[in-house]
C-alpha cells in the first residue's frame, strides 16, 4: 500500500520549490501518494490538476502574534548576550503603537521581551505559543482532516508561518511524524523557526550547524541535509533559449553586452532605484568609449512602489525592464507567486548577461550558478537621511559571514570608481566567479541538482524508522 505525504504549503512561499519542480513527479516515482495541504489561496487542483485537501480556517489565535513577535524578540536577545553580539537585533522591526489594539499587543510583546529574555522566559513563551494553537478552532479542524485522509506523513515547506503551528501541532498530537524545510539562507539567524516538527530538512552542513547553534532544543540527529531545490533549474539545460532567441523574445539588441541589475524590496534596499541610476551613468559613460552595452533591469517580486518608474524613463536608451513572471493570488508578500515561466526567464537573463549588480540579494547565487559574478554595492547616496535605512546595514548581517573570502563577490565602495570598476569586469580582469562557487557550495551545498531527490530520500529515512 502507497505511503502517503502530506505536501503542506502553509503559504505561498513553497509553490517554487515544491509544487513547480519536479518534486511531485520524483516522490510518486518513489511509490508515494502525494497530497498538497494547502493552506494558500491559489488551488493546485484548478492550476495544476494536483491532488490536494484546502485548509479553508486561517485563523490563529487572537494572542499567538503577541507570543510569537515576543519570541522572535527574546531569541535575538539571547543570540546578542550568548555569541557577544550586537548585530542579532538588527534583524528586528520596529513594532506599531498606533490604535488602541496594536499599542496593547506591543506593550504585551514589549513586557514579555523585558522580563523573559533568558532561556526559562524563552521556554514559557514557546510553551505558551503552543498552549493557545492547540484552543484555537483551526487545531480541531486540521486535526479532523488528518483524521479523514490519514496521511503517513507531514512534509512543511517553509518554517516560518504562524498559519502553520496549528496543523503542525495538530499532526504530532496524532502521532504522524512531521519535518520542516529552513526556507532561505538567511532565516536560523534572524530567529524565523517558528514551527517545531520532529525532523528539520536543510541546504548544506553549515546551515545544519545553524540549527543546532540556534536551535537548541533540537536533537542533531533530526536534521537532514537535503539541498533546496530553489537552484535546481539554472542546471537545466533544456530551459536556456539560444542568445538570438531570447533577445528577440525580450527586445534586446543583438549588438549589446547586458548587465543585469536585480532590484532589492524596500526594506532592504529603500533607495535601490538611485543605485539603478548609478550603473545607467556609467554603462553611457563606457558607450561613448566604445562599449556597446544595455542593462536589464529584473525587479523584485515583492515590490510594488513606483520608486524606479522616472529612472527606468529617464534611461530608457540603455535600460530594458524584464519583469519575473509571478502573479498575485492575494494582498500580501508571500501570496505573489512565482511561475513556472518565471524559472526559464530567470534562468536565461542570468546565461545572457554579463554579471548581476544589486545591493546584498542572494541573486549572488543565481549567477554564479552559471558562472557569473556579482557586483554589490556598498556606498551611501546623498539621499539618505534620518529614518531611511543605510544598506551598509546588509553586509553586517550574520548570513553575510558565511563568505569564505570578501572576494565571493566585487564590491563597489565608491560611486565615483563605478566605471573603472565595471570596466575591469567586462574586460575580464576580475571575477568573483571561484570564490563564488565556494560561497554558493557552502550555503547550498556540494549536490544542488539533487535537493529534490535528497529531500525524498530523507523522507523515505524518516518513514523507515
Amino acid at each position: 500500500m502507497k505511503k502517503k505525504v502530506f505536501v503542506f504549503l502553509p503559504d505561498g512561499v513553497g509553490l517554487r520549490n515544491f509544487a513547480f519542480t519536479q518534486f511531485k513527479e520524483i516522490g510518486e516515482k518513489k511509490g508515494y501518494e502525494i497530497v498538497y495541504w494547502n493552506n494558500t489561496v491559489f488551488s493546485l487542483k484548478e492550476e495544476l490538476n494536483f491532488d490536494e485537501v484546502k485548509i479553508e480556517n486561517r485563523k490563529i489565535h487572537k494572542l499567538t502574534s503577541v507570543f510569537t513577535r515576543a519570541r522572535k524578540r527574546i531569541e535575538l536577545n539571547i543570540f546578542d548576550k550568548k555569541f557577544k553580539e550586537t548585530v542579532y537585533n538588527t534583524y528586528n522591526f520596529p513594532q506599531s503603537y498606533r490604535g488602541s489594539t496594536n499599542a496593547f499587543k506591543s506593550i504585551l510583546v514589549d513586557l514579555l521581551v523585558f522580563f523573559g529574555s533568558n532561556e526559562k522566559g524563552l521556554l514559557f513563551v514557546r510553551n505558551q505559543i503552543k498552549k493557545l494553537e492547540r484552543k484555537n478552532s483551526k487545531y480541531e479542524y486540521c486535526k479532523a482532516q488528518l483524521k479523514e485522509h490519514q496521511p503517513d506523513f507531514i512534509f512543511c515547506s517553509n518554517q516560518r508561518p504562524s498559519q502553520a503551528i496549528a496543523p503542525l501541532l495538530a499532526a504530532q498530537d496524532l502521532g504522524i511524524p512531521t519535518t520542516t524545510f529552513i526556507f532561505s539562507w538567511d532565516n536560523l539567524p534572524k530567529a524565523t523557526t517558528l514551527v517545531e516538527t520532529d525532523y528539520y530538512m536543510v541546504w548544506s552542513e553549515h546551515m545544519k550547524r545553524e540549527v543546532v547553534m540556534y536551535c537548541p532544543y533540537v536533537n542533531p540527529e533530526k536534521v537532514l541535509v537535503t539541498g533546496t531545490p530553489q537552484f535546481e533549474s539554472h542546471f537545466d539545460v533544456s530551459l536556456l533559449k539560444s542568445r538570438t532567441a531570447f533577445f528577440e523574445e525580450n527586445n534586446l539588441d543583438l549588438h549589446k553586452r547586458y548587465i543585469c541589475y536585480s532590484g532589492d524590496d524596500i526594506v532592504t534596499s529603500p533607495l535601490d532605484q538611485y543605485y539603478v541610476e548609478d550603473l545607467a551613468k556609467s554603462v553611457i559613460q563606457l558607450n561613448k568609449i566604445g562599449y556597446d552595452l544595455g542593462i536589464i533591469y529584473r525587479k523584485c517580486p515583492v515590490d510594488f512602489t513606483s520608486r524606479y518608474e522616472a529612472i527606468l524613463e529617464k534611461y530608457k536608451e540603455v535600460i530594458v525592464a524584464i519583469d519575473p513572471i509571478w502573479r498575485p493570488i492575494g494582498t500580501d508578500w508571500n501570496e505573489i507567486m512565482p511561475t513556472k515561466e518565471d524559472f526559464i526567464m530567470q534562468a536565461n537573463v542570468c546565461e545572457h548577461t554579463e554579471f548581476v549588480a544589486n545591493v546584498a540579494s542572494s541573486m549572488v547565487f543565481d549567477f554564479v550558478a552559471h558562472g557569473k559574478s556579482c557586483l554589490f554595492f556598498d556606498y551611501e547616496q546623498p539621499q539618505l537621511k534620518k529614518g531611511i535605512r543605510d544598506i551598509g546595514q546588509n553586509y553586517r548581517y550574520i548570513h553575510f559571514r558565511s563568505m569564505p573570502a570578501k572576494s565571493a563577490a566585487l564590491w563597489s565602495f565608491d560611486k565615483n570608481s563605478l566605471t573603472g570598476t565595471i570596466k575591469t569586469i567586462l574586460d575580464g580582469d576580475v571575477s568573483s566567479v571561484a570564490e563564488g562557487q565556494q560561497w554558493f557550495r557552502v550555503i547550498v551545498g556540494n549536490n544542488p541538482t539533487e535537493a529534490s531527490n535528497e529531500i525524498w530520500n530523507g523522507i523515505d529515512k524518516i518513514i523507515g524508522e
